[in-house]
């Protein structure tokens, strides 16, 4: 096979191969038959996310994040930035009783055995790009089940994505949404 080539080797083909596949890719680009990521953006929007705090210990008088304030977000360990607050819910952790009174079957009370314990829901809001796939934030898409942590001053917490909204220009949140998270 050596001879069949000449003075040409194996090395020599597979090279000059790569660069007219090279090129073969370039022009493919250029011509538009190949989307590049750049294409790729429908759109730029306001959007907000719900990130679900699980079992935060805060044993102090308030819980740490405050609506309007800013939350620093790190997405899959990556820092990202500093994002705005729009509404914090947070709950005692509960748990589920029998009632003394024979109309009610149950009753809810903090659960003794987890004082301090919280779970919590942040609303954040951000300027995404989206694109087919979903809403795209420091080049992650954001989708629910995303880890993500949130950092203060005086918190490190880790939570995940529970809910992801586009808004419209109106400022009422897309109730289609939901198709770019999926």
């Amino acid at each position: 096979m050596k001879n069949l080539f000449g003075k040409f080797n194996i090395v020599d083909i597979i090279i000059v191969l790569g660069v007219i596949i090279a090129l073969f890719v370039g022009v493919i680009t250029t011509k538009h038959f190949r989307q590049t990521a750049d294409k790729q953006i429908e759109a730029t929007s306001p959007i907000t996310f719900q990130v679900f705090l699980r079992g935060v210990t805060v044993t102090g008088q308030e819980f740490p994040i405050k609506p309007d304030d800013s939350t620093f977000i790190t997405i899959r360990n990556v820092p990202y930035t500093e994002l705005k607050v729009l509404n914090v819910t947070s709950q005692e952790r509960q748990t589920a009783v029998a009632s003394p009174k024979a109309k009610e079957q149950y009753i809810v009370i903090p659960d003794p055995a987890q004082l301090a314990v919280y779970d919590a829901i942040v609303t954040i809001t951000d300027v995404a790009k989206i694109t087919k796939d979903g809403a795209v934030v420091g080049g992650n898409k954001i989708k629910m089940g995303l880890p993500v942590t949130l950092e203060g001053n005086n918190y490190k917490f880790n939570g995940t994505i529970s809910d992801v909204r586009v808004t419209t220009k109106s400022g009422v949140e897309d109730a289609s949404a939901n198709n770019l998270v999926g």
